[in-house]
């Protein structure tokens, strides 16, 4: 039995996406979900990296930030698990970066790992970058906002279909905006 509850066959959930809702049994369809992610393109561009990089020394960033935000996005701390509002939002809308509002994760892509951190199975292509992390001797994948480099969190293969991605955030360092 795996540890985490997922969505199983034959439940059908109502996804509401940008005002449109379906139903989907089992797992979200992910062309369905990327036709969404376009309003996310810079205008006049075609490709989601054109995201511009902010660049601010760490005395800028610690000036706007709480200091639990600072210290996860910047140091690479974690917080507590359970310690965040985000880990039962419920409601529809679009999780953004703290620190420089870049939207990476909407609320149809957001699932109840049980793990007491924010979880989704998939990202808003190009708004995440990845690279290894050894810190705990085994190697794990950290991902960062693309546009001001703060860091996120990880990405594990015990997720929900389609992907069966985790990524696992810490809530500290997302923005939440209902729709």
């Amino acid at each position: 039995m795996r540890r985490r509850l997922f969505i199983t066959g034959g439940a059908c959930l109502p996804i509401t996406l940008f005002g449109i809702t379906t139903a989907v049994t089992a797992a979200p369809d992910i062309a369905a979900l990327q036709s969404a992610w376009r309003e996310f393109l810079p205008t006049g561009s075609s490709e989601i990296r054109a995201t511009p990089r902010l660049e601010r020394d760490p005395q800028e960033w610690r000036a706007l930030l709480p200091v639990g935000a600072y210290q996860v996005l910047f140091e690479e701390d974690t917080e507590r698990p359970f310690s965040s509002l985000l880990n039962d939002e419920k409601r529809a809308g679009i999780y953004s970066c703290r620190a420089c509002g870049l939207a990476l994760f909407t609320s149809a892509m957001k699932f109840d790992s049980g793990t007491g951190w924010p979880s989704f199975f998939t990202s808003i292509p190009g708004h995440l970058d990845t690279r290894t992390d050894y810190k705990l001797i085994w190697p794990r994948t950290e991902y960062h906002c693309v546009k001001c480099g703060g860091h996120q969190g990880h990405v594990f293969d015990d997720g929900p279909a389609p992907t069966g991605e985790r990524w696992c955030n810490n809530g500290v360092a997302l923005d939440f905006a209902a729709r």
